[in-house]
Parts: structure tokens; sequence; C-alpha cells
């Protein structure tokens, strides 16, 4: 019985180190995604990179398409329960990588999110896509935001699941350089990435959660890893100093906000005290304080839940996201 103690602990400890020690590519060639992933080349300050997507397209179409944005430490590939749902009703679903995420170029550009929204409207110009419903979460929210201000007749809904940016972190959050921010990313471990992931994102820690650390915390062991920390600091410091929570007002199309009621998430909450902490990324005020901003806006909120709905709280979620297309 020892002896098989032994031996389940050893199993334990090897399926351990290889979670940990599986390298990924920086532009993640070795994580399958779950449907096609297709490139649209882009030329944009002397450089020529590509944006990755993936365009599913339902068995009985309705006519109308979702374009989906993923959250900074994301790609499309979280995304894939949601895909499935929104096919099986009729949806075409737009899903790219934004330059700098997942499959995406991570290439040395000034990043703002007037110039990623730019280059999405290309990819729907280029696939004909007309009119879309665009959900964005975490800093898709930002970026859904952001695009829906700059394009205001593609969208014809907006739905925010917990974005960020909610609060300008400029006011609170102490200054840090790109180059700051890039010795900090440069400290990434699975250790590190899994904490992070189980302190700021759920309210309790499932197994079947961990593909995103391995995701998340894979690239950190790649030759090209100091590339991919650099693109981490300047999306950082696209996020810290590019706020859209001053021109929610300006939404004029229809909107529903979505929020975990336990979602605490601060961009650059390291760099704050514990009593900082507590002032700010209270979403169960931030939801409530930003649909009043938004004309019309709906607000569902999930109990229980932190900062991924579609993922933590998925069968509430989904029966609220089917009831608001």
């Amino acid at each position: 019985m020892r002896k098989i103690l032994l031996l389940l602990i050893l199993i334990s400890a090897i399926i351990t180190v290889n979670a940990q020690s599986d390298t990924l590519s920086v532009t993640l060639e070795n994580v399958k995604y779950p449907y096609p992933v297709t490139f649209m080349p882009i030329k944009v300050e002397g450089q020529d990179i590509r944006m990755a997507y993936m365009d599913v397209k339902p068995a009985t179409p309705n006519g109308k398409t979702i374009m989906l944005f993923h959250g900074k430490n994301f790609g499309g590939y979280y995304w894939k329960d949601v895909i499935k749902l929104l096919t099986d009703k009729g949806y075409r679903v737009i899903v790219p990588d934004q330059i700098g995420f997942g499959k995406s170029s991570k290439a040395f550009i000034h990043y703002s999110f007037h110039q990623l929204a730019r280059f999405n409207k290309n990819l729907l110009d280029s696939l004909g896509i007309q009119k879309i419903t665009l959900m964005g979460h975490s800093m898709g929210g930002m970026l859904a935001t952001r695009f829906t201000l700059m394009y205001p007749d593609k969208v014809e809904k907006l739905l925010l699941e917990d974005p960020i940016g909610l609060e300008d972190y400029r006011t609170f959050v102490p200054y840090n350089s790109a180059e700051d921010d890039y010795k900090a990313e440069l400290k990434t471990s699975y250790e590190s990435v899994k904490k992070y992931y189980q302190t700021s994102y759920f309210t309790s820690w499932k197994p079947e959660y961990d593909y995103l650390v391995n995701i998340g915390a894979g690239v950190s062991k790649s030759a090209d890893f100091p590339r991919y920390a650099k693109v981490a600091a300047l999306t950082f410091e696209m996020i810290y100093e590019q706020p859209v929570c001053y021109e929610f007002g300006l939404i004029k199309v229809p909107t529903v906000l979505f929020v975990g009621k336990e979602d605490k998430t601060i961009v650059g909450k390291a760099l704050l005290s514990n009593e900082e902490k507590v002032k700010h990324g209270q979403y169960k005020i931030l939801g409530p304080e930003t649909a009043k901003k938004i004309p019309g806006c709906k607000l569902i909120e999930f109990d229980n839940c932190g900062h991924i709905p579609h993922i933590e709280a998925k069968e509430a979620f989904f029966k609220a996201l089917t009831a608001n297309l």
C-alpha cells in the first residue's frame, strides 16, 4: 500500500513539473485553438505583421455577426464555449487575437486602443461585414468601448463583460514606465501567474482553470520571452495612459454590462498598498456607477463570481447572454 502511495505521489509530481515546464512560442503556434485560425496581413510603422482570427460560421445562419474581444492575459482560445453557444443560435462569430496577443504578431509598435480598433475595423471590412454585435471582456471591454465610439455605425449592440477601465488608474496607481513594467514582466513564472489568476480572477480555484495558467505561463520559458514581456509592458502602458471611463456618456448604441460582483480587478494592483487596494476595483460598486453613465445601459450582475463570468458562472452567464443578444 505504501509503495502504491509513493508511486501516486511521484506521478503527481511529474505531472506538476510537466505542467510548469511546457514551453510555448510567444505566438502560441503550439496551442490548439478551438476553431481554424486565419491571418490578416498588416503593414504598420514600417513593419509587416499579421493579425490572427477565427471566423466561425453557423450551420444555420441567422444573418447576424458577433465579434469577441479578449482580455489582456488571454487570447481567442478562452471563448470556446461562448463561440459554440453563439453559432448554435445562428450567429457568425469573429474572434480576433489583437496585435500583441495570442497568435498575432508581438510587434514593437505604439500600442493604442484607437489603432487596435482600426485593425479590427479593417478586418471586418476585409470580410465584407457591415454590422456587428460587439462583446469585450476585461481589456477587450476597453477596446470595445473605443471601437464603438469610433465606429458607431458598425455596432448594433455593445456587450461588456467585466471590462477594465471603469476608473482612471492614473489617479491612484503610481506611474511605472514601460521599462519598469518590462523588468517586472521578465520575472513571470508558472507560480506567479497561477497566484495572480487565483487571487484576481476567480472566487475559488478549480482544476479546469489550469489550462489558462499553462498558456499564460508557458511562454515565459520561450527564448523569445523578452519580446513578449516588452509587448506586455507596452500594452500595460496603453491601458494606464488611455482611459475610456470619461467617455461612457457618449456611447449611442444599446449596451449591456455584465459584472461579477466579487471582481476586484485593478490594473497595477501590485503597486498599491493594502489600504488603497480596498478603495478601488470594487465591481459591485463600479458596475452600477458605470451603468448610470452609459445611456440606457442594462446591468446584469452575478453573485459569487469574479472577473470572468463566461468561465466561472458559465450557466448563469450563458442564460443572461442569450436573453440579451
